[in-house]
């Protein structure tokens, strides 16, 4: 049986694995800060662009590395394309926070105040992930991992 700590430890894996992928692009480049781009003449606005194009691009890079165009659904043979709202909220988790996470994650698994997660125990059982750092951690690593609780 695999405990919560192994859980935790083995998403803050996965994460640091894809996080650290996806800091550079395949030339070396810098792509770890990512934000989105509106084409010349499509603002933001307020409420939020929805339906406009936009790109998703490395704003550590210095070319500006785009990493995904949108704004519509792409053509056979196209640029693969995202939404705003996904661009958005992929820009907001890049590979910065991906590592800032596994480190938590690892964290929450090596904590030594908390003999439950490591040893696998029932103490966490009907903690709510609301409340309880513990059982947030683990639905998050359960999440990654791909794994139901």
């Amino acid at each position: 049986m695999t405990s919560p700590a192994d859980e935790l430890r083995a998403a803050a894996e996965t994460l640091r694995a894809l996080a650290t992928a996806a800091s550079t692009d395949p030339q070396g480049r810098p792509t770890a800060h990512w934000d989105v781009r509106y084409r010349p003449g499509v603002l933001p606005g307020a409420p939020a662009q929805r339906d406009g194009s936009c790109a998703l691009i490395a704003t550590d890079s210095p070319t500006a590395v785009r990493l995904l165009h949108g704004g519509s659904i792409g053509t056979r043979g196209g640029q693969p394309s995202i939404s705003p709202d996904h661009g958005r909220y992929a820009a907001a988790m890049d590979p910065t926070v991906g590592l800032a996470l596994a480190d938590l994650l690892t964290a929450v698994a090596d904590n030594p105040d908390d003999p439950g997660v490591r040893e696998g125990n029932a103490r966490h059982v009907g903690c709510a992930p609301a409340t309880c750092p513990a059982a947030a951690a683990l639905a998050v690593a359960r999440a990654i991992n791909r794994e139901q609780p």
